[in-house]
């Protein structure tokens, strides 16, 4: 495969962890409903419990369905990257974000591959489309978009590409409430303010191996499997911070963790909760699929 076009395949998907990036590892999706005392109770166990009051903030996120983005993502010397968009999560996933490369190898690449360090991402229940713009585009015959179907994502990345899948067609702004929920590992830090709004400040940590394991539905050699890449990257925990405001609303959540080949860091601001979701699929005639290329004898991670 000609290194460009290998370049240009594993920039696209880095759009996938673009958005996987505004979830941390899946939480519990049991039921966390009321226990039947009045809403005054409720309210004054929330001020008291951490765990309480991350329960109704799950809540209130998880049902606003839909919300503004915008942030920014570090991977070791991979990627740098700033994100701005919308996702929506009334039916499954879907979004538009625009990633706009500021360094790693992953921005070198693509502007190596005649783009200009930004990609338009679109999601949906099914699949993901990623335009590099016009230089990527000479060499897909002239289509801008590569549609990148979750099921073949997971096929070739084995039990990473399991946890992926799942990560991304879940990928909602209260995962991040729900890790630290099932990792009983949060405590509440106090009052603080994002961009101007008072907020409330939680943080936890996170054993990632651990957590998937309790709330995916890989089975035992996936998860194994999983664990063992989890180790070859060094990856263990991870460290998550939620900031709240007084309608129980994420405004702000960070996320560190340590890898071999350098840290893991994403600050994403919330923000415009109901807001209209964008949900025009790219034109079929604009379109490659990204099973075709592999057709076509591309593999995705060759630099040959």
């Amino acid at each position: 495969m000609r290194t460009s076009t290998a370049r240009r395949m594993g920039t696209a998907l880095a759009a996938a962890a673009a958005l996987t990036s505004m979830a941390a590892c899946s939480g519990s999706d049991g039921s966390e409903g009321s226990s039947g005392s009045g809403k005054g109770e409720a309210d004054a166990v929330a001020k008291a419990s951490p765990v309480a009051a991350l329960k109704q903030v799950r809540q209130k996120t998880g049902g606003a369905q839909s919300a503004k983005v915008e942030g920014t993502t570090e991977m070791g010397g991979a990627i740098s990257m700033k994100q701005s968009g919308v996702v929506g999560w009334a039916d499954g996933l879907s979004g538009t974000l625009t990633i706009t490369y500021t360094g790693g190898t992953m921005g070198e690449a693509l502007k190596q591959a005649g783009g200009d360090g930004s990609v338009e991402a679109r999601y949906f229940k099914d699949a993901y489309y990623a335009n590099m713009g016009a230089g990527p585009a000479a060499e897909t015959g002239g289509k801008n978009w590569i549609r990148y179907a979750f099921k073949d994502l997971a096929e070739l990345g084995g039990a990473a590409g399991d946890v992926m899948k799942d990560q991304v067609q879940n990928s909602t702004p209260d995962q991040g409430v729900k890790a630290l929920l099932a990792s009983g590992d949060v405590e509440k830090v106090g009052q603080e303010e994002v961009r101007g709004v008072p907020a409330t400040h939680y943080s936890g940590t996170i054993d990632v191996a651990e957590l998937t394991a309790k709330n995916s539905d890989l089975d035992a050699e996936q998860l194994a499997a999983f664990k063992e890449q989890l180790a070859l990257a060094g990856v263990t925990t991870q460290t998550v911070d939620i900031w709240v405001d007084k309608n129980d609303l994420l405004v702000k959540k960070t996320e560190r963790g340590e890898m071999k080949t350098g840290t893991f860091n994403s600050t994403l601001f919330y923000s415009d909760y109901g807001t209209e979701v964008p949900s025009d699929r790219p034109d079929a005639s604009d379109t490659v699929d990204f099973t075709e290329l592999l057709k076509q004898g591309v593999t995705p991670g060759s630099t040959t």
